[in-house]
């Protein structure tokens, strides 16, 4: 089965990868014989497609009208692509092994918005997380939405789709990998006194119920965000992030 990505960032970014097989490149024009463009984010994108040798083509109106009905902002280009490249954790593992660190993983509990899932892929990319778990069932996948909200950083980073979450927990475990999940209990400890550093898993849970009660218990350790405004809590992908960077610090102070 093929894709539309959609968006200057995600479309570029997966020909700079080159993970997936890619049809062809579509350019949205005035004219339907209008030449391909030449300068600007455009061009550079047409440029990495000739250097790939990948059919590019511009048209007028066709799949833009109808993404624009969807309310999509393809920024007038659309790369039609195979499906995402999914990996096995133990390929996660082995991309940590290569860098010559302790594994840094995230894994998502039933996050449910493609927006969420891109945000944290983001931050996950930025801050050097070796792989990401997410449930085959119930949950966001990695669809163009998620390629474009993550301005393509899902196209670099590994991303294994798993059957059970807290199967996968056990496993880590028993390699030594330290779970910790986040949490909004007001019992729970602040993140600032949480060990983040050395070989460490990030447990986000689902945006309205948070961490399921079994996947809590798994974990080794809670941490939470202590709140002094009036909002009562941060989003998930904005206390997910908070806690990677957190941890990216602790690897760093460590090293």
């Amino acid at each position: 089965m093929s894709e539309l990505l959609y968006g200057r960032h995600a479309v570029q970014e997966c020909l700079r990868a080159g993970r997936r097989r890619v049809f062809r490149l579509w350019i949205e024009s005035r004219r339907e014989d209008a030449p391909l463009p030449k300068d600007g984010p455009l061009g550079e994108i047409v440029a990495q497609a000739e250097r790939a040798k990948i059919l590019a083509r511009s048209i007028r109106g066709g799949l833009f009208d109808k993404m624009r009905s969807d309310h999509i902002n393809a920024q007038g280009v659309a790369l039609e692509v195979d499906d995402y490249p999914y990996v096995d954790i133990q390929t996660c593992l082995a991309i940590a092994k290569k860098a010559g660190e302790e594994p840094l993983l995230l894994i998502l509990d039933h996050l449910q918005d493609p927006q969420n899932l891109g945000t944290l892929i983001r931050t996950a990319e930025a801050v050097g997380v070796h792989g990401i778990l997410i449930p085959e069932r119930r949950a966001a996948r990695v669809t163009p939405a998620v390629s474009n909200a993550s301005a393509g950083a899902v196209e670099h980073l590994a991303v294994a789709q798993v059957v059970n979450i807290n199967r996968e927990i056990d496993e880590l475990k028993k390699r030594n990998i330290w779970v910790a999940g986040l949490d909004s209990d007001e019992q729970t400890p602040s993140l600032a006194s949480a060990r983040l550093d050395g070989a460490l898993a990030v447990v986000v849970g689902n945006e309205g119920e948070g961490l399921s009660h079994l996947t809590r218990e798994k974990c080794d350790f809670l941490v939470r965000l202590p709140m002094v405004g009036r909002v009562e809590s941060l989003n998930a992908a904005v206390a997910g992030s908070i806690v990677l960077y957190t941890a990216r610090q602790a690897r760093r102070a460590d090293a």
